[in-house]
């Protein structure tokens, strides 16, 4: 396992995060899973108050070991569906939210609170303000954000830095060789800020896995009969290379995701699934840049405008005239 920094943070992050969200309770397969990922060098733990029970069984897994974790959970979603305001990005939620979070993890600070989704009817300076709060108060170390426009986390952050604000430290997101929308934005925007990215879905619901891709394969997630050819195309593209690296699929696929510099979650159901998604890490450092070219033109995908009109333009000596290709730019 490798480390990458937090953001623009000091914290160390495994590159592999740990997604907690199927956990329901606490088993021996669940005690091994986590073992497993701590034996292996992982050290951050993702969950959230709304994914049922999961908030508890980590909070039980992690005692005696707490501190050796980056422990990372989120609020937005509701407390109750009775109570408008049970639910928000604004204070009052976070405030409450939070106090029942850190009940359920056993602990009196998280190391990472992330913002579930953007709520477009809280102002982002309140809840900035209030972020900042609970983190002047020790409860919350570092902040971040999930599920939201790259106009709303530019806006939060500059926010941030101009009144002496604690920023957003990290970005989650879905991100697979499949869906590749935030690619156009929300990439460039945490490159350009310093966020570091976590994504979520980088097996396609296990489509990227194979484990559809053989005649009568049974349903799981997905129906084997709902997936198209583009998606086929793709999975085609990652079990060749995975043949000739000698690896599996979802090593490959995690692998790309690692090369194109996010943490994938990893939503295992076991330790043999975990053991499996914890050898990308080896794979992404072998993988050869031929095979990533080969992933990527195995499906369509348009950067779309501005983004290709920028990068045309960028290359355009009408633009910036005849001694262009003698700039070495960024």
């Amino acid at each position: 396992m490798r480390y990458r920094l937090l953001g623009r943070t000091g914290l160390r992050v495994s590159e592999l995060f740990l997604g907690a969200m199927t956990y329901r309770q606490v088993t021996p397969e669940a005690r091994r899973v986590f073992d497993l990922y701590e034996e292996s060098g992982g050290n951050v733990v993702d969950t959230a108050s709304m994914y049922g029970d999961s908030e508890n069984v980590v909070g039980e897994l992690l005692e005696g070991r707490r501190d050796r974790f980056v422990l990372a959970t989120k609020y937005t979603p509701t407390r109750d569906r009775t109570d408008l305001n049970a639910a928000g990005n604004h204070r009052k939620n976070l405030v409450l939210s939070l106090e029942q979070s850190l009940r359920r993890l056993r602990t009196d600070y998280l190391d990472l609170l992330w913002v579930h989704v953007w709520d477009r009817h809280t102002p982002v300076e309140e809840t900035m303000r209030a972020l900042d709060d609970v983190v002047r108060s020790g409860k919350v170390l570092y902040v971040g954000i999930s599920d939201a426009p790259a106009w709303v986390v530019s806006r939060a952050n500059t926010l941030a830095e101009w009144r002496g604000w604690t920023p957003f430290a990290g970005l989650q997101v879905p991100y697979s060789l499949l869906q590749r929308d935030v690619e156009r934005e929300l990439l460039p925007m945490a490159r350009a800020l310093g966020v570091s990215v976590a994504a979520w879905g980088v097996l396609a619901r296990g489509v990227l896995s194979g484990r559809y891709a053989e005649p009568g394969a049974a349903a799981s997630r997905v129906s084997p009969e709902s997936i198209g050819e583009r998606d086929r195309a793709a999975v085609r593209a990652v079990l060749d290379v995975a043949a000739e690296l000698g690896v599996t699929a979802s090593q490959v696929a995690l692998a790309w995701a690692l090369r194109r510099g996010v943490h994938p979650i990893l939503g295992t159901s076991g330790a043999e699934q975990l053991k499996d998604n914890l050898g990308a890490s080896a794979v992404a450092r072998a993988l050869p840049e031929e095979a990533i070219h080969r992933l990527e033109s195995a499906v369509t995908f348009e950067l779309g405008f501005p983004g290709d009109f920028v990068g045309e333009v960028d290359r355009s000596p009408d633009i910036y005239g005849d001694a262009l290709p003698y700039l070495d730019g960024r």
